[in-house]
């Protein structure tokens, strides 16, 4: 089991189109991230409810009703929850579910939080069951609920706490358990983003960086971006390093596909594990069915790696379905490889 979280961590890290931050990304991904509903881009019905339910609050002067933030990962989560806090003008205060390991944990971060703050979990659907249990009464009446003793000397001890707004971020909204999903007022689905909002997003970010960079360019990261602003925030600071070094600083058109090709991120923004992946399941099985751990076997990663790291993006531009038998190459695989379809 280690060695597989192991190799799955280091996919993530290697790969330059990782959705997840790769180490020592968080500083600079902190100086980009927006922090107005006008400075963020993309997300356009999510933003206008949000926009009225935190209206409505401080018009109230209460505390927002909680909030779930669900989608694909490096949407920008972390940050809308952060631009929340800023619109509402109160504090934040970023946890994680895994990090709160016990009921304890979750006490020490609740009785911090003043009137009306912003309690941000992340993968809130990796919560301990017990310290779930006691987030419900947090949740619902605002005051945490706790047993001491034991036998017949315990008794139930009751801490009331400010009135907060949770905010729970997860990429697998499927699993929450129910009674905690139904206990968020406010649930959001984060969504990819077009072409034409990524570039806007790196045209944004090369200002903050101080890069020059042209609106060909920028659109051309855009496009082998995923979807995804983290990834286009990355891909624009490897394609500076190409400028700098290979050109005249400016990111232009000719470098920026020039730096591309070099990390080898093609027009869709799949990279050579995406391309080993599919080329295996159209030339070495024929384009049939075959299972997921026959094409671990052929490419040489974890299944746990291509289920959760290459697989989703595969299924969403519809490169590949899951089918009863196992995975199935589409038609639109074949033509982006130049193979003819079987």
């Amino acid at each position: 089991m280690e060695e597989k979280f192991t190799s799955y961590k280091e996919s993530q890290d290697n790969r330059i189109v990782s959705y997840k931050e790769i180490d020592g990304e968080e500083l600079v991904e902190a100086s980009l991230r927006p922090r107005t509903m006008s400075e963020y881009v993309g997300q356009k019905k999510v933003k206008e409810n949000l926009k009225v339910y935190i209206a409505a609050a401080k018009k109230r002067k209460e505390a927002l009703d909680h909030v779930l933030l669900y989608g694909p990962p490096g949407l920008g989560k972390t940050t809308l929850s952060s631009v929340i806090a800023n619109e509402l003008g109160v504090q934040i205060s970023l946890t994680s579910g895994p990090a709160i390991e016990k009921a304890s944990d979750l006490a020490a971060i609740l009785t911090k939080l003043n009137e009306n703050d912003v309690l941000f979990i992340d993968e809130i659907h990796r919560l301990n069951h017990k310290v779930e249990e006691i987030l419900y009464p947090a949740m619902e009446d605002f005051a945490l609920d706790f047993m001491v003793g034991e036998g017949p000397s315990a008794r139930s001890v009751r801490i009331n706490l400010p009135k907060f707004t949770l905010i729970g971020a997860t990429t697998k909204a499927g699993m929450l358990t129910g009674p905690l999903r139904d206990r968020f007022g406010v649930i959001c689905r984060l969504e990819l983003y077009t072409t034409e909002e990524l570039a806007s997003i790196v045209k944004r970010s090369a200002r903050i960086l101080n890069i020059e960079i042209t609106n060909d360019a920028s659109l051309e990261i855009a496009k082998r971006s995923r979807g995804t602003p983290r990834i286009a925030n990355r891909l624009l600071r490897r394609v500076r390093d190409f400028a700098e070094v290979e050109g005249t600083g400016v990111v232009e058109i000719n470098i920026a596909k020039r730096a591309l090709e070099a990390m080898e991120v093609d027009e869709l923004g799949l990279d050579n594990v995406d391309r080993n992946i599919l080329l295996a399941m159209i030339d070495k099985f024929g384009g049939r069915a075959v299972g997921l751990d026959t094409i671990a076997a052929a490419t040489g990663e974890e299944q746990c790696t291509i289920e959760d790291v290459y697989e989703p993006y595969l299924l969403q531009i519809g490169f590949i379905a899951r089918t009863p038998r196992g995975r199935v190459p589409m038609p639109a695989a074949y033509e982006h490889l130049n193979k003819k379809y079987m």
